[in-house]
């Protein structure tokens, strides 16, 4: 088994998630025989986070290479951010690392594509729903994503950044997630809905929202125990 290094911290919730996750999931698929070897390299969420905020996307890039080579040095085979906002620098980070990281855009959308949707309600922070980072691959397929309109996009990032990347779940955000969801629906047709940010999965799921929701953790994590194994 390869042993999996991880860019952490971004937001400590989610990879709480991955790591309890990767190593229940493997013990399992084993028969209870092996659990991963798992090295995380926890990044300064805020450091970070000012980088994405202030546009020094050249800075986040040189905090993030300086992550992933000290995965490296440390024996990891399989390497991955663990947010979906990181992959702001992606392409610019593999191309100065060398490093073939394990991509949550490219995880999700072959998901979406096996599922069969053509169009998609991504949920995320407010510059992976703005961007185009995590739309790319979906658009190159041929599916449709829609964001919420502006006032929906505030709010939604402001309880990422406030609430989920602390552990915060509330009931009474949920029920503002699960209008914006049932609006979108309704509005655009919407056929499932991206948890495009790692914390969301706190929150959202298929059982407590009106369309599919498709976790962006859970996709990830099984592309990544498919690499490792």
């Amino acid at each position: 088994m390869k042993k999996i290094g991880l860019v952490g911290g971004t937001g400590p919730e989610s990879t709480i998630m991955y790591y309890k996750e990767l190593n229940s999931r493997i013990d399992k698929i084993t028969d209870g025989k092996h659990m991963p070897e798992i090295i995380i390299e926890s990044v300064d969420f805020r450091r970070a986070w000012d980088y994405v905020s202030t546009g020094e996307y050249y800075l986040l890039k040189e905090y993030l290479s300086e992550k992933v080579h000290s995965l490296e040095k440390a024996g990891a085979e399989v390497i991955s951010l663990t947010a979906v906002t990181m992959h702001i620098v992606f392409e610019e980070l593999v191309n100065d690392t060398g490093v073939s990281l394990i991509s949550i855009p490219k995880a999700v959308c072959k998901e979406v594509e096996n599922k069969g949707y053509k169009k998609i309600l991504l949920l995320g922070t407010i510059f992976t729903m703005e961007q185009d980072y995590m739309k790319n691959d979906f658009k190159d397929a041929g599916i449709e994503v829609v964001i919420p309109d502006e006032n929906d996009r505030n709010l939604v990032a402001k309880r990422i950044f406030e609430e989920l990347e602390l552990g915060i779940v509330k009931e009474s955000t949920l029920k503002e997630f699960q209008s914006i969801i049932d609006k979108m629906r309704d509005q655009y047709g919407i056929e499932a809905v991206v948890l495009g940010c790692t914390e969301l999965p706190l929150l959202l799921n298929s059982e407590n929202c009106s369309v599919p929701c498709l976790d962006s953790v859970e996709i990830h994590i099984n592309d990544l125990i498919h690499e490792a194994l």
